[in-house]
Parts: C-alpha cells; sequence; structure tokens
C-alpha cells in the first residue's frame, strides 16, 4: 500500500493527543506549500492581489497550480515520445502502442457515435481533455502528490473550456442564425419567453455538471479516506488500526479505477453535448433539403 504524505502526518501523531475532524480535513485543501521527500515543507511564491475593477485576482503559485503544470508537462512529453515512437516505427510497441489504443478507443468508442464523422476534427481536443484529466487524477495517488481536479476552480475552467466548444462547434454546424432559432425550442412565438430562459439556462447547467461531478468525485475519496484514518485516533486504540488500514487500502484501489472512470466520463459527456448540437444542425440541413 502507499502511503501519501497525509497518511503519514495523520498516523505519526499520537493517539492521545487532542483529536478534531475539522483539523485533518484541511489537509484535503490547496495550500502555499509543497510536502517534498528529505526537504519537507517548501514555501511556494507569493504575489500581492490585483484589483480589477471590483475583481481581486490572486496569481500566487499553489500546490494544486504546481500540479497542474506537472500534469501538463507529463502530458507534453508523454504524447510527443509516442508520436516519435510511432513515427519510426510501422507496428506500434511500447508506450506508442499504449497511447494509440487509447486513441482509436476515443475516437471509435466516444467521438464518432456521439458526433458523428463530423466530429474528428474536434478529436485533438477530446483527446487532451481526457489525457489531462487522467493524469491530475492519479498525480494525487502518489507519495507527496495533490489531486487538481479536486479544486473546483480547476474543473471550472475545464468546464468553461468545454463550454466554449460545445457552442463553437454547434454554431459551426447549424450556422448562427440557426443556432439562435434553435433556443426558441420550434415552439410558437408567443411561447418565446418561456423557452427562452430554459434554453439559454440549459446552455449553462450542461457544463456547470461537468464540472461539479469531477470535482465532488475526486474530493470524496480523499475525505473518505481522512475519515477512516481518523476513526484510529476518535477510539485513541491501537486494536482498531487494521480495520482503517484494510479499508483505506480498498478505497485506495477504488479511487484508481475512479480516476480513469471521471476521466472518460468527462470527455464522453462533453463529446456528446458538442454531438447534440451538431446533430441539430444536421437535421435542420436534412429538413430545408427535403422541402426543397
Amino acid at each position: 500500500m502507499i502511503v501519501t504524505p497525509l497518511q503519514e502526518h495523520i498516523m505519526s501523531d499520537s493517539l492521545h493527543a487532542d483529536f478534531s475532524f475539522s483539523e485533518l480535513f484541511e489537509h484535503t485543501h490547496d495550500s502555499r506549500d509543497l510536502d517534498l521527500p528529505f526537504i519537507g515543507h517548501v514555501h511556494l511564491p507569493h504575489f500581492d492581489p490585483v484589483h480589477i475593477g471590483g475583481m481581486t485576482i490572486d496569481f500566487s503559485v499553489t500546490k494544486h497550480v504546481v500540479f497542474l503544470w506537472v500534469a501538463a508537462l507529463l502530458l507534453f512529453v508523454t504524447v510527443v515520445a509516442a508520436a516519435r515512437k510511432n513515427r519510426a516505427s510501422k507496428v506500434p510497441s511500447g508506450l506508442g502502442n499504449l497511447v494509440e489504443v487509447v486513441v482509436v478507443f476515443i475516437r471509435d468508442e466516444i467521438v464518432v457515435p456521439n458526433m458523428g464523422p463530423g466530429g474528428i476534427r474536434y478529436l485533438p481536443y477530446l483527446l487532451t481533455t481526457f489525457f489531462f484529466i487522467l493524469l491530475m487524477n492519479l498525480l494525487g495517488m502518489i507519495p507527496y502528490g495533490a489531486t487538481p481536479t479536486g479544486n473546483v476552480s480547476v474543473t471550472a475552467g475545464l468546464a468553461v473550456i468545454a463550454f466554449i466548444m460545445i457552442q463553437y462547434s454547434a454554431i459551426r454546424a447549424q450556422g448562427f442564425g440557426h443556432y439562435l432559432a434553435h433556443l426558441t425550442g420550434g415552439v410558437h412565438w408567443a411561447l418565446w419567453p418561456i423557452m427562452l430562459p430554459i434554453e439559454i439556462l440549459g446552455l449553462f447547467t450542461k457544463p456547470f455538471a461537468l464540472c461539479i461531478r469531477l470535482f465532488a468525485n475526486m474530493t470524496g475519496g480523499h475525505l473518505v479516506i481522512v475519515s477512516l484514518l481518523g476513526l484510529i485516533f476518535l477510539f485513541k486504540t491501537y486494536f482498531i488500526v487494521p480495520v482503517p488500514i484494510l479499508f483505506v487500502l480498498g478505497i485506495n484501489m477504488l479511487e484508481l479505477l475512479v480516476a480513469f472512470l471521471q476521466a472518460y466520463i468527462f470527455t464522453m459527456l462533453t463529446s456528446l453535448f458538442m454531438g447534440l448540437g451538431m446533430q441539430a444542425g444536421h437535421v435542420e440541413a436534412g429538413e430545408h433539403d427535403h422541402s426543397s
């Protein structure tokens, strides 16, 4: 079993110390420090907040930001290495073969069924989304690591990009005029005051659901692990130690599955929402050709 810094810190505390679950949950939050082996705490750069109008923006680097950068760097290095290896050999093997299997799966099982052949042009975006989310999920499972997708700001950023791509693909397939007309739901103009707010709200609920689903699932596992380890200090006895540890091991294995599953679900739902807009454009074009 891999022991994370959080678990190592909790297990090293005295059983007779004052116990508080709220203090344990603080370890699952973002912070301005990094825990590194043989070094300890490393303070990250802090910058004064920038005030723009009524908004205050903090550009300080946090732990989740660092591991988001690490995920981006790992993604870049991995795909470039796989692409060069596949270009040099007609028969993919090793890393190149593994990446190609995932690419073919996403293309044939997600993109084409949900978006049709026209969705191939959006395959690079969906592949980047899948691999990037997967790496961020997995980084939280290694010692001294953190899960950037356990930060709602990160998942909100991914959701905003998904929102832009969903609207862009719909406008490109339907045309801007048909896209606006589609917001009326095809009903009589007298019902537009009812349909327009519902349709516009629906545009935002889809990416909002993507944001909260990913954030909640990646945060929930860590909270469960902290809660299980906290039982040791709640009961203040060594006899109960094996039971929480066994459950923590099981949750760790489950989190490994969830890391892959949530990357798949985010990518699949994004392609599905994009496909709905693109198919609406094809239906409009088909009805126009049939009437003419």
